[in-house]
């Protein structure tokens, strides 16, 4: 491996990869119009030419692992490949360069979009009313607990709870404790769904909303899912859903029609937008009528005539961004629900197809904790028998990159010992699938007979085995030539 430079170590002074045009209006200095204290020279930009650029950023990519070249399997992140076309949809200068502060009339393509996805999104989710506001999936379901908290509030309810299950997402606790509620945990039966009994104890009078993913964590559909939002609503407590998962349920059910009150999507998961490293994102909310009261402002609406937002909610919990959404990714999620039409069904379908498969090509090497429960779009397997060699699940997966493949997320949900929670989506081959699980099974093998080999993988990647938590915590930014 050809060791690489930082961009900043091929600087050379004096180097450029740029002409700007001919200034074709008055010189102004920027001192008249910048206030002291804001401008700076010293910026410490790197110096370089434009092939220096590119060969630069290409072979950094070149060092990474990404759905343009690998499997990425990540259990509860729906790492699939999305079509290019949406991207250039998105990169329509008439779309892409309109100002969030342009006045309505200028924009109304640009509004008429916003309201359309709006609109699709109610009808795929089943609710009253969708807000395109929250920028991802964690602010949305920041939203969600707003949204509870003002209901309650207005209700003159004291109820102070939440409950959540064991293998929620640990956003949902952080959600809740931000908004000033007490978690209460919900323990998960032997079927892998949540506790009836546990939840049915612990549903008080001051429990405000059960928080709960659906198909959860583990993969495994909560059945029983109509009957928590009954139960919920006897004591005027309110059903939020993590929608994580909506990629198994899409064109095929609605969270709506099971009472549920409160819901995210998230855009850059089902609907098309490659993300990963921090973003982009868009996690808009779909909300019950005991919810609309409540939307953030402003809402895109269509009076017959035209397209505009609207600000005149009472009971709005306010502003939740900046201007008014993740604009970029609506479009390609637009785009990715108009394409599949009726048909977008085929998407949760092969997704728990493909899921189900890889589970059957695997089973028997692997522990699997629920047996008895099918998976939906994903599932969690147990590396624990790699115990008895002194492997971990750690140890498989660093090795599974040297077979070309990413890794599948490890030990979550905490409820299950050594966990590989692994989603494949709907968009990987039969082929593919079969080469993960024959890595697998090559793995295994390797475990057994030679298991020192897996402990000081991986060994064909530009950086070894490194410690994560130390990584975390104390990062080298510099290659090492020594």
């Amino acid at each position: 491996m050809i060791p690489m430079d930082l961009i900043f170590e091929i600087s050379k002074p004096g180097r450029r990869g740029y002409r700007l045009p001919d200034l074709d209006v008055e010189r102004t200095d920027p001192k008249e119009i910048i206030p002291e204290g804001y401008l700076r020279n010293d910026l410490n930009l790197p110096e370089v030419s434009e092939p220096d650029v590119v060969r630069h950023f290409t072979r950094l990519s070149q060092r990474n692992y990404a759905v343009d070249t690998t499997m990425v399997p990540l259990g509860s992140c729906t790492m699939k490949y999305n079509p290019r076309i949406n991207e250039e949809l998105a990169d329509i200068p008439q779309i892409r360069d309109v100002h969030p502060l342009t006045p309505e009339e200028l924009v109304q393509g640009s509004l008429r979009i916003a309201y359309e996805l709006k609109e699709l999104l109610k009808e795929l989710g089943g609710f009253a009313d969708v807000s395109l506001q929250p920028a991802a999936g964690a602010q949305g379901e920041l939203l969600g607990l707003m949204l509870i908290t003002a209901y309650h509030r207005d209700r003159g309810n004291r109820k102070r709870k939440v409950l959540i299950p064991d293998t929620a997402h640990g956003t949902n606790p952080a959600s809740a404790a931000i908004c000033g509620f007490e978690v209460v945990t919900v323990k998960s039966d032997g079927r892998g769904e949540l506790d009836w009994e546990d939840f049915r104890r612990k549903l008080t009078d001051d429990v405000a909303a059960l928080m709960i993913t659906n198909p959860n964590t583990l993969g495994i559909f909560e059945r029983r899912i109509r009957e928590m939002a009954q139960e919920l609503h006897e004591v005027d407590a309110l059903l939020y859903m993590d929608g994580a998962n909506f990629n198994a349920l899409v064109g095929v059910a609605r969270p709506g029609e099971w009472g549920v009150d409160v819901m995210h999507f998230n855009l850059h998961k089902t609907f098309s937008t490659p993300h990963g490293g921090g973003g982009p994102g868009s996690g808009p909310v779909g909300v019950s009528e005991r919810l609309k009261p409540y939307l953030p402002v402003p809402q895109v609406d269509f009076d017959g005539k035209r397209y505009y937002l609207r600000w005149d909610i009472p009971k709005t919990v306010g502003k939740v961004l900046a201007f008014w959404g993740h604009y970029g990714v609506w479009i390609k999620a637009l785009a990715y629900i108009l394409y599949y039409g009726s048909d977008i069904k085929k998407v949760a379908r092969y997704a728990v197809l493909n899921a189900r498969y890889l589970k059957h090509l695997l089973r028997g090497l692997l522990h699997d904790p629920y047996p008895d429960s099918p998976c939906m779009h994903e599932f969690v397997l147990s590396a624990v028998n790699l115990r008895r060699y002194n492997l971990t699940a750690m140890d498989l997966v660093k090795r599974l990159l040297d077979f070309g493949f990413y890794a599948p997320t490890v030990y979550f949900p905490l409820t299950v010992r050594e966990a590989l929670m692994i989603e494949p989506t709907e968009t990987e081959s039969p082929d593919t699938l079969r080469r993960f699980a024959q890595a697998i099974k090559d793995i295994l093998r390797e475990a057994r007979e030679s298991p020192q080999e897996l402990k000081s993988a991986p060994k064909r990647t530009p950086v070894r085995r490194i410690k994560e938590a130390e990584a975390n915590r104390k990062p080298v930014l510099r290659y090492n030539r020594g």
